[in-house]
């Protein structure tokens, strides 16, 4: 028995890569500096995992920005207007995920998109009428060969190409099938590269496979790889899956000449139901990914060594591996120091988890594995009582009626009451919540932590900085203020800080998109809030200014979503009790006379299945309800506000306007307002603003280009209902880009609203 990895962490334990690619960015270091931290990286990973004794390590899963990109650049698939920059190969590369404004050039950054049910973003590949999909780089292989220096042998990891053509966008009057050749050949070339290099395993990721597939999508599929696979030569390639099962194509792929077949045991609902029924080869190897890769508890032993038991009875070969990319995870615990012992005890990040995948081999190649010191131990652990559940939070929940769902009076009574009362003019212009989060702010929130200021010092500094960020917005000429968001260190960590039932980390770092990390916070027990969180910085706020101040929240969704859940009870009851504790909040931010509250839903489709089928017994049935429960209480005087980006929310339109909202923003301009269509098609009650500018990338939108993109909107959307803002929060930008961008938003809303009047 052997052990395998479908991916490994590349942002570096102390975010090495993320510190150097923005030093990178503001010309501090070379290209050289930066590769060369990007090198050390990829020594450490690959040593790392050699000395767990992982027998599969993959290579090519290190990225600087993404793995879709690099798949893209290596297949040339660079639109014209990168191209036309004239920048090196690797500023272009950037330019292609962040956008570029300078002396070359003004070009926007592609489409970003969550990867399929993760936090994780990815980019997503353009394919118009003048691309060229061929072979045209090296770093799959330039990185097994840098790998191979070191003594390591590695299985390069690269998308497959059924995936990456399912994820492009496809423009010019172009589709799939007018690549499938120009992609056979590419994916020819790269197994013959591979095959005269001396690569003995290599992994086609295919993770769309666990989606509902229809006729044509498999017969893609099978066409793809039958002119593929026969130039493997002495390669072995795995086709790996993950994030769920294969039902719709289990034959077809066992049928067809892979080598190996990587199958999700954890998120894959029916894999040991389909490999029991109808078998497995006997000439192939089955990758069990039977180590979860997307949450950060222990592994259950016994519940592994039941599935790697039955698999055995079926698959002369069994490797067993994560069940899928530990990206997905922090990278070690050995970086927390101040998590108490008896909680640590219960939790594996990425390279606990290599250990783990270790042990259950050595377990399984036992001759007693139920007597190895390693079992029991196991076993022993997950028998305690974490003592992690709270009887009032409990009957709480077990009394939430079903009018609890529910706001009175219905939307169109509430929406005439509210334009009555705040009398704002057509597209009235706002923000999403958070302004940059300069040094001086992290500066003071760290000095604090650590001690070396008092509390006085700390929410003095806040308070000034809330003043200096209403008196910016009040001079832009905003419609609705924000406070900030200065006493906040993310979006989610903030409010598992103000909460009881959540663990929280101090280096734990998981990549977002590009350099950008979060710290997820771990739902140890059951939640419930002791006092207010926000109430005091939106009334300080709302002093200073007589406009609109938003009070700014995280839905229960997005909390429950952006941390590492619990797996003893369900998601619904973990959104529940986050619900009941934000819906306090929100009662509480109205008594103090704050008018409009933003309840951010930012991640909502995350948790989706990947199946429609399960959409709604398994998500919506709860998600939905549970956002509901949060503003129900709320009087019709108030407006409630809720946020949503980097997902494809197209299909689940009738469930967002179900949600109840006053107002919905979105994240539009990446995606170029394709959103507006399916509001349109539904006809979409709730109050929208689609982003009209990326705020993901450092380039400034002119006041033509915003006006234009409100235009476009005006198409679907009547002027009564339409918002005026950026796609996203602002904290990860620089005021010499925010200020400039608002200022022209602001400016091409006034000319709308002339025009229109």
């Amino acid at each position: 028995m052997k052990t395998s990895v479908i991916g490994y962490p590349r942002v570096g334990a102390l975010r090495e890569l993320k510190f150097a690619s923005e030093k990178y960015f503001r010309r501090e270091i070379s290209a050289d500096e930066l590769q060369a931290t990007a090198k050390s990286l990829r020594s450490t990973h690959w040593y790392t995992q050699q000395n767990h004794r992982i027998d599969f390590i993959p290579s090519n899963d290190f990225s600087l920005y993404d793995n879709v990109l690099d798949t893209a650049v290596l297949l040339n698939a660079i639109p014209a207007r990168y191209r036309n920059l004239a920048l090196s190969p690797l500023d272009t590369y950037f330019a292609m995920a962040r956008g570029y404004q300078g002396a070359n050039g003004d070009v926007k950054a592609l489409a970003m998109k969550k990867w399929f049910n993760t936090n994780y973003h990815y980019m997503v590949p353009e394919i118009d009428e003048h691309t060229k999909i061929q072979l045209a780089g090296n770093k799959p292989f330039d990185e097994f060969k840098e790998a191979q220096q070191l003594g390591i042998k590695t299985k390069p990891v690269l998308i497959g190409p059924f995936t990456f053509l399912k994820l492009a966008r496809f423009t010019g009057g172009r589709y799939a099938s007018d690549y499938t050749t120009a992609i056979i050949a590419a994916y020819q070339e790269i197994l013959a590269t591979f095959r005269d290099i001396g690569v003995e395993w290599l992994q086609f990721d295919e993770p769309y496979l666990v989606h509902d597939l229809t006729g044509e999508d498999i017969l893609l599929f099978k066409q793809l790889y039958s002119a593929i696979l026969p130039a493997k030569g002495t390669v072995n390639v795995l086709l790996q899956t993950y994030f769920g099962d294969v039902r719709d194509c289990y034959q077809d792929i066992t049928e067809l000449d892979f080598d190996g077949i990587g199958i999700d045991f954890i998120e894959g609902k029916k894999s040991l139901e389909l490999v029991k029924a109808k078998g497995f080869p006997s000439g192939k190897t089955l990758f069990a990914g039977i180590v979860n890769g997307k949450n950060i508890w222990k592994n259950n032993y016994a519940k592994s060594l039941e599935i790697i038991s039955e698999l055995q009875k079926h698959c002369r070969n069994v490797v067993l591996e994560t069940s899928c990319s530990l990206l997905h995870v922090p990278y070690t615990l050995q970086n927390e120091t101040k998590l108490p012992k008896q909680q640590k005890r219960y939790l594996s990040f990425a390279e606990e988890k290599l250990g783990e995948l270790n042990e259950l081999k050595e377990i399984c190649l036992s001759q007693t594995p139920f007597e190895t010191v390693e079992y029991r131990r196991n076993v022993s652990l997950l028998r305690e009582d974490r003592n992690c559940s709270n009887e009032k939070v409990q009957k709480r929940i077990s009394e939430i009626k079903e009018s609890e769902f529910t706001r009175v009076p219905e939307f169109s009574v509430r929406e005439a009451i509210q334009k009555k009362n705040f009398g704002l003019p057509y597209f009235p212009t706002t923000t999403i919540g958070s302004f940059p989060q300069t040094a001086d702010v992290k500066a003071n929130r760290t000095a604090f932590r650590r001690g070396s200021i008092t509390e006085e010092q700390y929410r003095d500094f806040v308070k000034e900085k809330i003043a200096q960020c209403v008196k910016i917005q009040e001079e832009i000429g905003l419609d609705v203020l924000v406070h900030g968001e200065f006493e906040r260190n993310d979006m989610v960590e903030y409010f598992g800080e103000c909460l009881n039932g959540y663990l929280f980390t101090e280096k734990a770092w998981v990549q977002s998109y590009g350099t950008r990390c979060v710290k997820p916070p771990v739902v140890w027990g059951d939640i419930s809030r002791e006092k207010p969180m926000t109430v005091e910085w939106s009334v300080y706020a709302q002093s200073l200014t007589k406009k609109p101040m938003k009070g700014m929240l995280t839905g229960p969704v997005t909390i429950l979503n952006w941390s590492f859940p619990r797996e003893d009870i369900s998601l619904k009851e973990i959104a529940y009790q986050i619900a009941l504790a934000i819906g306090d909040e929100v009662l509480d931010l109205e008594a103090n006379g704050i008018r409009i509250i933003q309840v951010d839903e930012a991640a909502l489709r995350e948790k989706l299945p990947l199946r429609k089928s399960d959409w709604e017994s398994e998500y919506l049935s709860w998600a939905i309800p549970a956002f509901r429960l949060v503003h129900s209480g709320v009087k019709p005087e108030t407006q409630i506000h809720t946020h949503m980006c980097y997902s494809e929310f197209t299909d689940i339109i009738p469930a967002i306007d179900n949600m109840d909202a006053d107002v919905i923003t979105f994240e539009a301009s990446r995606s170029d307002l394709m959103i507006l269509d399916s509001l349109k098609e539904n006809h979409f009650k709730t109050e929208a603003g689609p982003g009209v500018y990326d705020i993901h990338s450092p380039r400034v939108p002119s006041a033509e280009e915003i006006e234009s993109a409100l235009h476009e909107m005006l198409k679907r959307l009547p002027k009564e209902k339409l918002w005026v803002n950026p796609d996203c929060g602002l904290k990860t930008r620089r005021y010499a880009e925010t200020k400039p961008s608002l200022e022209n938003m602001v400016q091409a809303a006034r000319r709308l609203r002339n025009e229109t009047i």
